[in-house]
């Protein structure tokens, strides 16, 4: 077993590399790259598309509008921010918050791979068509088809979510989500229990 000071030096190196990364065109258009950030021993990672406006200018994911809902997401699944990683599946700003390219995506993906192994999470929620595309490529499923389902893949629970951003410009999936947040926190009681 890899010592916590081991895995917090190799979240930290790991993010730095994300902070310099050129791979693909993106790193050209951003203000900052936006590695992630949260708990090196949380048990839940939450997996967004890619940064906006807000996280570009501050390098934290989550911190405009839409995180702003998420951490009122996470209260109902009974869980702080303090307690979670939040990262996305490409680190740098798509222009115009485009969706991110499969090439993005793919350019980013070892270092997504690399989070989850460091981090080591029991559930991974994955926020948004982007994130379920990456890492349940397989489903060959759409958002509105799975949302709130668990999925088991390498020993780790997947729980795919509309994406906040997505619940605030369409109304009709605040709910829906606010409910995938109630699954999800029974699904962690269970879950942890068995911890």
């Amino acid at each position: 077993m890899v010592k916590q000071k081991e895995r917090s030096a190799a979240l930290e190196e790991l993010h730095q590399q994300i902070l310099v990364c050129t791979k693909c065109p993106l790193a050209t258009g951003r203000t900052n790259a936006v590695p992630g950030e949260g708990n090196i021993n949380a048990k839940v990672m939450l997996i967004g598309e890619a940064p906006g406006g807000e996280e570009d200018i501050q390098g934290r994911p989550f911190v405009g509008p839409a995180g702003r809902f998420l951490n009122e997401l996470l209260a109902l699944a009974g869980l702080t921010r303090e307690e979670v990683f939040i990262t996305n599946t490409v680190k740098c700003r798509p222009p115009n918050n485009r969706t991110p390219t499969n090439e993005e995506m793919m350019a980013c993906r070892p270092y997504l791979e690399a989070q989850i192994a460091i981090i080591r999470p029991k559930v991974v929620c994955l926020l948004g068509a982007a994130a379920l595309k990456a890492l349940l490529p397989e489903l060959k499923m759409t958002i509105s088809q799975v949302h709130g389902q668990a999925f088991t893949k390498s020993g780790i629970i997947f729980v795919p979510l509309f994406h906040p951003a997505a619940a605030l410009h369409q109304p009709k999936w605040k709910d829906i989500l606010k409910q995938d947040m109630l699954k999800l926190k029974a699904l962690l009681t269970q879950v942890l229990k068995e911890d």
